[in-house]
């Protein structure tokens, strides 16, 4: 917004040279210097015979002289510079809009990700609990086993290490929900001690499809950091122009009003007029504006070459993003069903181990893909609904009536 309010501020200056400008001034002077004397009593009408004499020509006694000045000039033409410097002020205004308009779905992209990482974060405390409930059951299914001397006690101990362990993931998972939080509430720009529970929870979401092709095509056209691009491309162009009309005339005109008096405010004296056209021609000035000329063409070509950078960089980007949500649309797939048969499979072996039909290590690996299937469905949601708001951001659409943001 800073770099906005100065853009603006640019197109004002760079306008403030197509009108006249106007200046005051009012010196007061006194010396005995004979020229000094000689033209300020000429200029105060005050000039006598006796002035002729020569010992006050070459002797005078001092004079005070105060001078009242107003004076103006205008540049008529200065080959279009001054136009072509305001159309290149103007494009560079442009250029922060748009790097504006990036930034405010920059600043929507963080808090998209910022807030479903809250709820991420929240699921993962739930599913950290729920395993370390699991681990307390089957701690207590093994210790009853070991006293009754079914198990030996390395099945008892291992579930020991099992449970220390989820004990440690929930503390993680709670301590990473409260960073998550303090991160959304940091994106929001309000202070870290401000915690927002969101009202929603975790889930799965039908975001509208969209192709690959389609995505470049909007990031073509509707990226604002390219438009960017563009604009500061269209302001060289004109830094090219306004250094190609410094070879050319300019033509000014003045004009000056002067009042000299004995004193300050008692008057007495007498006042003076001058105006003027003005044509100047550089006949030459070392090479300079050639040298200008000639950086700025190849500043030209540095800008082309960066809009070019961009463009292949906004499409690759694109393309990741397109691909990271196809990825995580069909980890969400695969998730959902394999938390199912991982449920399943973790009664099976319990059931077996109670039984006496299976080891304490099949009953743990059956716990483990339990609790990893049901952190992998849930960060694939995650992912899922990030990167559509990604893709949505590599594409340049996305915007607070986006689908991944609104309800």
């Amino acid at each position: 917004m800073a770099y906005t309010k100065a853009a603006s501020a640019g197109v004002s200056e760079a306008r403030s040279f197509l009108l006249p400008h106007a200046t005051f001034s009012e010196t007061a002077t006194r010396g005995n210097d004979p020229v000094y004397v000689f033209g300020s009593e000429l200029r105060q009408q005050r000039f006598t015979m006796a002035d002729f004499a020569l010992n006050a020509l070459n002797t005078p006694t001092p004079l005070a002289n105060f001078a009242t000045r107003f004076g103006g000039n205008w540049n008529l033409f200065d080959s279009f510079g001054s136009w072509r410097a305001v159309t290149r002020a103007e494009r560079f205004k442009d250029a922060t809009g748009h790097q504006l308009e990036r930034t405010d779905q920059e600043i929507i992209f963080r808090v998209v990700d910022s807030y479903y990482g809250v709820l991420l974060a929240r699921k993962q405390v739930e599913v950290a609990e729920t395993s370390m409930k699991t681990a307390q059951a089957i701690l207590d299914r093994s210790k009853d086993r070991f006293e009754s001397g079914v198990v030996v006690e390395s099945d008892y101990l291992s579930a020991q290490v099992r449970l220390a362990t989820r004990k440690q993931e929930f503390i993680h998972a709670q301590n990473r929900l409260a960073l998550a939080r303090a991160q959304l509430s940091t994106v929001m720009g309000v202070p870290t001690e401000t915690e927002f529970d969101p009202a929603d929870a975790l889930a799965e979401r039908s975001l509208p499809e969209i192709s690959l092709e389609e995505a470049e095509k909007q990031a073509t056209e509707m990226r604002p950091d390219l438009k960017r691009v563009r604009s500061e491309e269209a302001a060289q162009q004109q830094s090219v122009a306004i250094a190609k009309s410094a070879f050319g005339p300019r033509v000014n005109a003045f004009a000056d009003w002067e009042a000299d008096n004995p004193t300050f405010l008692a008057g007495g004296g007498g006042n003076n007029w001058v105006a003027g056209v003005e044509v100047q021609f550089d006949l030459f000035e070392g090479g300079a504006k050639r040298a200008q000329l000639s950086r700025e063409r190849a500043m030209q070509e540095k800008v082309v070459a960066e809009k070019e950078m961009a463009g292949d960089a906004i499409r690759l980007e694109v393309r990741r993003a397109y691909y990271d949500v196809d990825e995580a649309r069909q980890q969400i797939e695969v998730a959902r069903a394999t938390i199912t048969e991982s449920q399943e499979s973790l009664r099976i072996n319990q059931n077996r181990y109670d039984s006496g039909l299976s080891t304490i290590s099949d009953l743990l690996s059956a716990e483990e893909a339990a609790r990893r299937s049901q952190t992998d469905y849930w960060e694939a949601v995650y992912h899922y609904h990030t990167g559509y708001a990604s893709l949505q951001l590599a594409s340049g659409t996305l915007n607070p009536q986006s689908p991944v943001v609104t309800p």
